[in-house]
């Protein structure tokens, strides 16, 4: 009789879960269901693609093309902030239901970040055969060659990746990152897929791996850009004419502090690899990598959750909705909370799951796990008011805090790895001291703003 009543409520649980409630908290939720699945695969996937890419070639070539990718990556805040800008433009548009202008933004940000990557682009033609990538890279001289045409397969892919991304800033922007989290575990199947095949039929070839990590995100991009642009986001569509420049600095007024950000991001979060590559050698990069692909798991559900508040936030704080900005953040935190738990039973378990994984071909010492594990909790408490700050757009403040942390981050990494001793576990150590500023400053400048006492800099 008891089973029949819980069988029988199930539904209405169920259905209440995802009709009751604010509408604007109601779409966070499907899209946070959605995407847990889409990111559950994507670390399956994730997973199966280490041990699987390690095998085919080694811990040192496997170094070398995390390096590589890593630093071809760093051109991507050559987009000033736009991407952001146009975010939170594109998410107050929306707000007031002035497509014309949506679709000027767009369009506008298309043309401007072709012209940017353009320019890139041929700069960087000019000087890669100038660049000798395999002192940069800690390697063997015989090794130039192969790596100055691998730097250039990356680089065009990620060219054109850059431009295409733009359709999941759209989606976000519009309360829907179920959808732009859908591109990742695709081109990470595509990826899986075809680097299985290649280990049946060549042998490690580090090219081979290049060209597909790189070009299976292009390949879903391109398909998802025309399906979206012909279908649901037809009416914003980019082209020519609705190509409006007087828009570029409203835009960019947001866009270079958001700039300013993506360099601090990108010294803080991906330099890493070329840090221990240099002092440690490529080798190191392995253990290192594998321990944090472990210990992103729950950044990376977190993030899930996280996402679609950025522009949700943007759309409240438009709309002066306060309240539900409050009870939002508070749900957070407590979901913070339980992530805490989740990332010491990670850290009890790793080196079993590690010997599960990779088997003992790559050793990661305990102390590495360790801070790893502080990283995860440190990025999910730091996120939950970054968001928050990000959406409303008063981010100067994180930008000046950000700044001294990348001004200190390589220093104290290169002191802990090398002088200290401390290997790759200094590194992510001084990692975490480069963000510690956030965990305090976030939420005193969310107090400050919700409460309406934010003068100076905590309200610009």
């Amino acid at each position: 009789m008891q089973n029949k009543l819980i069988k029988k409520n199930i539904p209405n649980f169920v259905l209440n879960f995802f009709s009751k409630g604010h509408p604007r908290t109601i779409k966070a939720k499907k899209n946070i269901i959605v995407s847990f699945g889409l990111k559950g695969f994507s670390i399956l996937v994730s997973f199966l693609l280490v041990p699987l890419t390690l095998n085919y070639l080694n811990p040192t070539k496997y170094g070398i093309w995390l390096t590589l990718s890593s630093i071809i990556g760093w051109f991507g805040f050559f987009d000033i902030g736009l991407g952001n800008g146009l975010r939170n433009k594109l998410a107050e548009a929306f707000a007031l239901n002035n497509y014309k202008l949506a679709k000027a933004y767009v369009s506008t940000t298309y043309i401007t970040l072709l012209i940017i990557i353009g320019g890139v682009y041929i700069l960087f033609l000019s000087i890669n055969p100038f660049l000798n990538w395999s002192k940069i890279l800690n390697t063997t001289p015989e090794m130039a060659g192969e790596l100055s045409w691998i730097a250039l397969i990356i680089f065009t892919f990620f060219a054109l990746r850059f431009i295409l991304k733009l359709i999941g800033v759209i989606l976000t922007a519009n309360q829907l990152p179920a959808y732009n989290n859908a591109f990742g575990p695709i081109g990470n199947l595509i990826a899986l897929i075809s680097i299985y095949f290649i280990t049946k039929f060549t042998h490690s070839n580090l090219l081979y791996i290049s060209v597909i990590y790189s070009a299976s995100p292009v390949i879903v991009l391109i398909f998802v850009s025309i399906y979206f642009f012909n279908g649901k986001y037809k009416y914003i569509k980019p082209s020519f004419k609705s190509v409006y420049f007087k828009y570029f600095k409203s835009l960019a007024g947001l866009g270079v502090n958001f700039f300013i950000l993506q360099i601090v991001v990108l010294v803080v979060f991906s330099t890493d690899n070329l840090i221990i590559t240099r002092i440690l050698g490529p080798s190191e990069v392995t253990p290192y990598n594998i321990a944090f692909t472990y210990f992103r798991i729950p950044v990376m559900l977190f993030s899930i959750i996280i996402s679609p508040y950025w522009s949700a936030f943007t759309d409240a704080i438009t709309k002066n909705d306060k309240k539900w900005i409050k009870n939002s953040i508070n749900k957070l935190i407590k979901i913070w909370l339980l992530f805490l738990v989740g990332v010491i039973v990670l850290l009890a378990i790793s080196q079993y799951f590690y010997l599960m994984w990779v088997g003992d071909k790559v050793q990661i010492p305990f102390i590495l796990s360790i801070f790893m594990g502080l990283y995860a909790i440190i990025r999910i408490e730091t996120s939950v008011f970054g968001t928050f700050i990000n959406g409303v757009g008063k981010i100067k403040l994180q930008m000046y805090y950000g700044i001294i942390g990348m001004l200190i981050n390589i220093p104290i990494s290169v002191f802990f790895a090398r002088n200290l001793e401390m290997g790759s576990a200094g590194v992510i150590l001084g990692t975490c001291i480069s963000l510690a500023p956030g965990i305090v400053l976030g939420p005193i400048q969310y107090f400050k703003i919700i409460n309406n006492k934010a003068t100076g800099i905590w309200n610009k």
